[in-house]
């Protein structure tokens, strides 16, 4: 694997989602994207890669998982994602419970996925603080992108449910939003206060970066119905609100295009397991894009693996989303609602280069992730003789 972070890419189509498709090249000096288009040329010293007209892309952002806080096959044992001992958990960090070495980690990396953001899950109300990072390493503080980017909370069944069981409060919808309005009122108090004046408190610290719009509040909710209270209680409060899973936003498309509220659209390729996802379909992400709503497409994994970020994608475009608009939704778009987009989502001068060579267009499920890179580091490379994926070493 090539260790060096310089380097060009030649006879690749190269696909920048940041313009139009073209044939030629791109530089990668000291892991970043020095220059690319149909000329482009490395200066002295570079290594020369021959892409034989292999598609280049920018490594897909998957921007809602459980990626290292939910493992695979590990039970309760890799179950470290709701804090179910308190509705209100806004203190909690996903950052704290990521095994970077889980396994799903590996698969993210041969679906061409290098970014993600990790929620904690949605048993609670307010369920804590998510984090964007890169999909290799071996120490997570070393994969970070941006922490927090984000405050994960619940509407709908899940707390409903879980609190319900325990015979407390929330048991029903009206008493989830009651918990939400009630923990903003109190950090509002201190909102305006210098940090030194605040009473320490971590929760309301988490909530008054939710009010003070240093952080986006990540809202799980499914129905229409819930999707209308969250719009309710961030009118209230003031604070950039962001649909997690929005399974039914397609009902009220004009409405969130009019506020420009985005919708991170997932998981697709799931049964109706519950009541508020009966009315699930895989057309919600072209109905949304058409309104002029800001769409990202996620897994939620494990729901679904990481690796069939793609596949939703195509299926996507499948049920009506532009082919061109869900490529947008797993690179820049979640690049912006995550905040990173400076970094990463496109192919661009002075952007991280991370990179996937694919054998053709990704849309065409049959086609593979040939190379990945983050940060200018080989990180992944298809065996074509053991038909393998092969993933660099973390230490």
């Amino acid at each position: 694997m090539v260790a060096s972070g310089n380097y060009i890419v030649e006879n690749a189509h190269i696909v920048p989602v940041a313009g139009e498709p073209f044939d030629g090249s791109l530089v990668v000096t000291e892991g970043k994207i020095a220059k690319l288009g149909p000329k482009a040329k490395a200066p002295r010293g570079h290594e020369r890669i021959d892409a034989e007209g292999c598609w280049l892309l920018p490594g897909f952002i998957d921007a809602h998982v459980h990626l290292g806080v939910h493992e695979e096959g590990e039970g309760w044992a890799g179950a470290d994602f709701n804090e179910k001992t308190d509705p209100v958990t806004a203190a909690v960090r996903a950052l704290d419970a990521i095994n970077p070495v889980e396994v799903g980690f590996d698969d993210a990396l041969a679906g061409g996925v290098t970014t993600v953001n990790v929620n904690p899950g949605s048993a609670n109300p307010i369920g804590g603080l998510t984090v964007a990072i890169k999909t290799h390493g071996a120490v997570v503080d070393e994969m970070v992108l941006r922490s927090p980017s984000g405050l994960k909370a619940a509407l709908g069944e899940n707390p409903k449910r879980v609190y319900g069981e325990q015979n407390k409060t929330p048991s029903t919808r009206l008493g989830t939003a009651l918990t939400l309005r009630k923990a903003f009122a109190e950090a509002r108090k201190w909102a305006d206060k210098p940090a030194d004046e605040r009473p320490a408190d971590l929760v309301s610290e988490a909530l008054i970066q939710v009010l003070n719009r240093e952080i986006p509040w990540r809202q799980h909710c499914h129905r229409a119905d819930d999707i209308a209270t969250a719009i309710r209680i961030a009118d209230e409060f003031g604070y950039e609100l962001v649909l997690d899973h929005g399974t039914e936003a397609y009902k009220l498309a004009d409405r969130l295009a009019e506020r420009g509220i985005p919708v991170l659209c997932g998981p697709l390729i799931v049964a109706r397991s519950k009541v508020e996802v009966r009315d699930r379909t895989p057309r919600g992400p072209g109905i949304l894009a058409k309104a002029g709503v800001k769409v990202s497409i996620i897994t939620d994994h494990p729901v679904v693996p990481i690796d069939f970020l793609i596949h939703q994608a195509a299926l996507a475009v499948k049920e009506g989303l532009d082919p061109a608009e869900a490529l947008r939704a797993i690179t820049i778009n979640p690049a912006e609602v995550l905040g990173v987009a400076d970094r990463v989502g496109s192919l661009e001068q002075g952007k991280d280069a991370d990179l996937v060579l694919w054998e053709g267009d990704p849309l065409d499920t049959r086609n593979r992730a040939l190379r990945t890179w983050i940060e200018g580091r080989e990180v992944l490379r298809f065996d074509t003789e053991a038909r393998v994926p092969v993933v660099a070493e973390r230490w």
